[in-house]
């Protein structure tokens, strides 16, 4: 399973970004709707695409999410929608996997109403959906046994919220420690009877069926779901017993357990990962029982995400390499990596997280959202790397913004790859200001797909700028060792490794080296207030839910386990190594204006981070403005706080780099 979508609430979560994403694009006079993929599947026998997309009223308004087939045998056939829904109801519907025999999907629907998805399914030729489950709480994750009569599903019982991303409860009275488990879950297509498989104190994040269908590969931790993802192990599960027993125990995170063909080996990733769902590191296989373990791609110059066994035991896997995505092979016996295919843009199988594709039983015909900052998203289907285009959704569309360029510079003798947005009507005659965009993660690629409407910084070119994405140590597609550069150093070499871009820019292109801003989110945010107490080169900043103090941080932030990869031991151990990083340490130094942004019940990077920055600011005189979201969590999902956010941000920079 690729875990990226956690529950029922994130659905409904991602069904309003989708309404954000068309409120807002069709508030831009003359230009039409995004619309929206979720996820894209391949029948096991490569004869049809399963795919999730927005669904449309009788009036023509979005109504949700919605499933479609194509017959890849017949393309010029219309897509067929597959439904629990009757008579015009409405529902949202998602979250597809095939039958093994490839007549049938399982899938989620609210149509029943009440914000509460269940369990169905449906004959791809036709007939009435049958529901499977009558439950409360989030559902995710539904796949088939090998025989075809069971499903396995991933549940969490009456779960506040999907995933860290999303707004924090309001935390008032008592404050506890109650655990929300996603429990792995069984339901018998025959008799209907369902079965909590896995223990109740464990959280299960990611499974695997056995090919013998007997037993579970799964990615597991004790305790919370959010914070303990960083700490969770492989674990196998028995079918019908139940039993958990241990596999392997990682040094780092983990994702994308699979078992290999022959039932004796469990493939899966492993590496310093920073958010749950974006995977990168290098591939590992364990024997079933436990045993050693083997990393089949040591050295590697790429970030692996995702991975498929085929039947010779050959692994196919998909990739971040050098800010691009790409599909190589590594062999089972001799380890010789092979690649298939490279491409600029975004490809995934999923509305959530990295790289990855859907790939059918013969391990050759797959499926892929596509996109790039020249084409919008569509779906795409046909042998690995010789993918045609299905759908043509949004062939209406095109770019708003500039040209982009992949550029290389060096860093403390390194090479270091970003990505430069020109202006739109660009010029080469004149000359123009810059803004730099760090990246979240830090463990993320900056890539250049067709940007999602929040924090839409493609915008900025539309209003005359130039933009570097850089994609400094820490970040994926250029290995282990790159990615773990930042270990311990937090905003040194990283942050010289953006100064190096910003200067290669200056040196080549037409760009006023006395009108550049720096902006970013989560840790871009966190980058950007330590850029403006390291230096007064930026004329401008905004910071997009930043951290200002990694100490006070640790205690405050709902995910503090990924923190310990990083810094190497918890903050109550080790105060100097957070320190050090932290900009509040340096923060007299700061002369930039800068404005600072943030969700009301952000649970990874908290509000008060973002306020403890501004006041200090405000009390040493620096131009400054704080704006907090109300109700929005990491990622903002209400249409008039995106706007308002890419408004603000851009008439701050304005201000501050286009004034004489």
């Amino acid at each position: 399973m690729n875990k990226n979508i956690r529950s029922t609430q994130f659905r409904i979560f991602l069904a309003a970004c989708c309404l954000a994403a068309a409120i807002c694009a069709r508030a831009q006079s003359g230009t039409p709707a995004l619309r929206k993929f979720q996820q894209v599947a391949i029948s096991p026998d490569g004869n049809r695409v399963a795919w999730v997309g927005d669904a449309f009223n009788a009036s023509g308004g979005l109504d949700g999410s919605a499933i479609y087939v194509q017959d890849l045998k017949a393309p010029d056939a219309k897509p067929r929608r597959i439904t629990a829904a009757r008579g015009g109801m409405s529902a949202s519907e998602d979250t597809i996997a095939w039958s093994p025999d490839s007549r049938q999907l399982a899938f989620l629907s609210d149509v029943e109403g009440h914000d509460q998805s269940q369990l169905y399914v449906a004959h791809v030729d036709g007939g009435t959906a049958r529901k499977l489950t009558t439950l409360t709480g989030s559902l995710a994750d539904p796949a088939w046994s090998s025989d075809g009569k069971t499903l396995a599903f991933l549940f969490t019982e009456n779960a506040p919220r999907a995933n860290p991303l999303m707004p924090m409860a309001a935390e008032t009275g008592v404050i506890d420690a109650k655990v929300y488990a996603q429990r792995l879950t069984l339901v018998d297509l025959a008799s209907g009877k369902i079965r909590q498989l896995s223990p109740p104190d464990m959280y299960v994040y990611e499974y695997d069926w056995a090919p013998d269908g007997k037993s579970f590969a799964a990615i597991a931790a004790h305790g919370a779901g959010d914070a303990n993802w960083y700490v969770a192990q492989v674990y196998t599960l028995g079918a019908e017993s139940g039993e958990l027993r241990p596999v392997y125990k990682p040094k780092l995170q983990i994702a994308t357990p699979r078992w290999s063909p022959d039932g004796k080996s469990i493939a899966f990733i492993e590496g310093l990962m920073s958010d749950e769902g974006f995977t990168g590191g290098d591939i590992y296989v364990v024997p079933a029982n436990g045993g050693d373990t083997r990393n089949v791609t040591p050295g590697i110059a790429a970030s692996p995400s995702g991975i498929h066994w085929r039947t010779d035991g050959e692994i196919l896997f998909t990739e971040n390499v050098d800010g691009q995505v790409g599909v190589s092979t590594v062999g089972g016996s001799d380890g010789k990596i092979s690649p298939v295919w490279s491409g600029s843009g975004v490809m995934t199988n999923s509305f959530w997280g990295g790289t990855s594709i859907s790939l059918a039983a013969d391990g050759r015909s797959s499926a892929a959202i596509r996109h790039s900052w020249k084409n919008p998203p569509e779906i795409w289907a046909g042998p690995v790397g010789e993918w045609r285009q299905i759908t043509h959704a949004n062939q209406a569309l095109h770019p708003g913004w500039g040209d982009m360029q992949s550029l290389h510079w060096t860093s403390d003798g390194m090479s270091i790859q970003g990505w430069l947005i020109y202006p739109k009507d660009y010029d080469p005659s004149r000359r123009y200001p810059m803004v730099v965009v760090v990246h979240g993660g830090p463990a993320i690629a900056g890539r250049t797909g067709w940007p999602e409407q929040f924090f839409n910084t493609y915008e900025l070119s539309a209003h005359g700028y130039f933009v570097l994405n850089p994609n400094p140590r820490g970040s994926l597609g250029r290995g282990e060792k790159f990615t773990q550069a930042n270990v311990k150093d937090f905003g040194y070499g990283d942050f010289r490794d953006i100064l190096a871009g910003v200067d290669e820019v200056v040196k080549t292109f037409p760009v006023d080296s006395n009108r550049i801003g720096i902006t970013g989110w989560s840790y871009g945010g966190y980058m950007t207030m330590w850029a403006v107490t390291q230096t007064n080169r930026f004329r401008a900043a905004v910071a997009g839910a930043g951290l200002s103090n990694w100490q006070s941080y640790y205690g405050q932030n709902d995910i503090d386990e990924w923190m310990i990869p990083y810094f190497g031991t918890t903050v109550y151990d080790d105060p100097a190594v957070y320190a050090k990083s932290a900009p509040m340490n340096f923060i007299k130094n700061v002369k930039t204006p800068t404005l600072v942004v943030v969700g009301e019940r952000d649970g990874e990077c908290p509000a008060p981070q973002s306020r403890e920055f501004w006041h200090a600011l405000q009390t040493l005189g620096v131009e400054t403005q704080l704006v907090i979201y109300a109700g929005e969590g990491h990622v903002f999902n209400q249409p008039e706080h995106q706007r308002d956010v890419m408004e603000r941000t851009i008439a701050w920079f304005d201000r501050y780099l286009k004034s004489n």
